[in-house]
């Protein structure tokens, strides 16, 4: 006699835990995603209207999560905004949301969809993780109703929240998580009341999950990885780089790194948005990673990753990132400083000059030691070294201390701090430091062409960033971003509960 359907799924799905309990390492996928966006209007679309759209988009998810299943990943993760778009009214996104349970319901909803309200969205998210036996991470909008007992409640009698769930292998909803961080444009949304810290145990080690622009706060990203101890973070995320610091693949990485976890980031894919970049980054680097601003494809992603990173044996060390830049005298370089902005934020600057050098640029409480060599030093480039330390942000201010080697947009020193994707100079060898007052520094090398630089640096445990050899590609920047959290300035936004 054949085994029903049921029991044959839990007996592959069990035979798949074994198999992942018996390796130290998992195969994890992103997929980065050409959102299929719905046209702008200013009415609500019907239900079955915004269900069409939503399912357009989840083929060719759906095509990635086979792909990825098929190559043998274990768990993918999908983009913020992949299954809808992004900006709408509070009002237009209200039929593409759909009630989440909280997980603890222990629902299936491809074996039982009719348990609560229609949620034809997560019943086919169940079903893909299901029929391929993989995790499934994706983003979408819940609705949650509320009345006037609640005083925080919105005048429209519900809360809308941008939002993450997890499907495990089974299908079964093991995790939701509301982003407690929005950025300024998601107006669609409601601030959850308390930032959720949502975690899941795997066979392959325990997971935290939050959404692009929770990145850069203290809650809850810092909280799962200090506190919660989490081997891997989840992130969905549609993220627009912004040169010199926070292009995608840049700073993702150098997350990961500085916090010492696995961090999974898929982007959605829109080239006129300046929104592409996603990658498998590791606490030694990028295992694999994208950046495509040429074309309009998607892209999938898959590399083998360390179970639990912190128990590896090339696990980096705890790094004292002040060390080195408080024992030192400072450099010669000081009186030739002059104020650039990046962006908004207001630097401190001094050329390097010659072929190689030792300068030391000081702002506020943070001072920046460069030891650098140049392969060749070009008339028709500039790089300078900055010091920032300050609130960064016009309207949610929040504290950066960075370090900087970067190169200027063109020889003219007003330039200096503006976006450059390219550059022509390689480096023999540089060293950056800082007197940093956080243990939260992320370490960034970013080539000419948006290129990272795996292998070809380390962070040494008294604070240095050093290259190993010769830079293989001209140099756009080499940073030291930290963040000093205790400094952030209250939210505005955000109502208190």
């Amino acid at each position: 006699m054949l085994p029903s359907q049921p029991l044959l799924h839990a007996a592959v799905f069990a035979l798949a835990a074994l198999q992942a309990l018996a390796s130290d390492t998992f195969t994890a996928a992103v997929y980065e995603h050409a959102v299929i966006l719905p046209d702008a209007t200013d009415e609500p679309v019907s239900p079955d209207d915004a269900l069409a759209l939503m399912n357009k988009n989840m083929d060719v998810l759906e095509g990635a999560i086979k792909e990825a299943a098929q190559q043998g990943a274990h768990i993918i993760v999908t983009p913020e905004d992949g299954i809808y778009g992004w900006r709408f009214t509070r009002e237009t996104i209200y039929p593409y949301l759909e009630d989440i349970p909280d997980p603890a319901v222990n629902w299936i909803p491809c074996t039982d969809p009719t348990r609560f309200a229609p949620a034809p969205v997560q019943e086919r998210l169940s079903c893909m993780a299901r029929n391929n036996s993989i995790y499934v991470v994706a983003n979408i909008g819940d609705k949650k109703p509320c009345n006037s007992s609640d005083a925080g409640c919105p005048s429209d009698g519900r809360y809308q929240y941008n939002t993450d769930v997890v499907f495990d292998p089974e299908g079964k909803l093991v995790a939701r998580y509301h982003k407690y961080n929005l950025f300024r444009r998601e107006t669609q949304f409601n601030y959850p009341k308390e930032p959720e810290a949502v975690t899941f145990e795997t066979p392959f080690g325990k997971f935290g999950i939050f959404t692009c622009f929770d990145i850069l706060f203290r809650e809850p990203a810092l909280v799962l990885v200090s506190e919660l101890q989490v081997d891997t973070v989840l992130f969905p995320t549609a993220w627009m780089n912004v040169l010199p610091f926070l292009t995608a693949v840049e700073f993702h990485s150098a997350w990961a790194m500085g916090m010492g976890v696995n961090l999974l980031s898929a982007n959605t894919h829109n080239i006129s948005l300046a929104m592409t970049g996603d990658g498998l980054f590791t606490p030694e680097g990028p295992a694999a990673y994208h950046y495509d601003s040429g074309t309009e494809d998607g892209c999938l992603l898959l590399a083998e990753l360390s179970a639990r990173p912190r128990l590896s044996p090339t696990y980096p060390p705890a790094v004292n990132w002040s060390s080195f830049a408080t024992s030192i005298k400072k450099f010669p370089g000081e009186k030739d400083t002059f104020l650039g902005a990046v962006r908004r934020d207001i630097f401190t600057f001094s050329e390097l000059r010659h072929k190689a050098g030792n300068y030391t640029v000081c702002q506020g409480d943070l001072c920046c030691h460069l030891i650098y060599r140049m392969a060749n030093k070009s008339k028709d480039e500039v790089y300078v070294l900055g010091a920032f330390d300050g609130l960064h942000g016009s309207l949610i201010k929040y504290h950066w201390q960075i370090c900087t080697l970067l190169k200027c947009k063109t020889t003219d020193l007003k330039t200096c701090g503006q976006p450059v994707e390219t550059a022509q100079t390689k480096f023999e060898m540089f060293s950056l430091s800082g007197t940093f007052g956080t243990n939260y520094v992320f370490p960034e090398v970013l080539y000419s062409g948006v290129q990272l630089a795996p292998g070809e640096f380390e962070v040494l445990r008294d604070g240095r960033l050093k290259s190993k050899h010769g830079t293989s590609k001209p140099l756009v920047t080499v940073t030291l971003f930290g963040r000093l959290y205790e400094k952030d300035l209250p939210h505005p936004l955000r109502t208190a509960p």
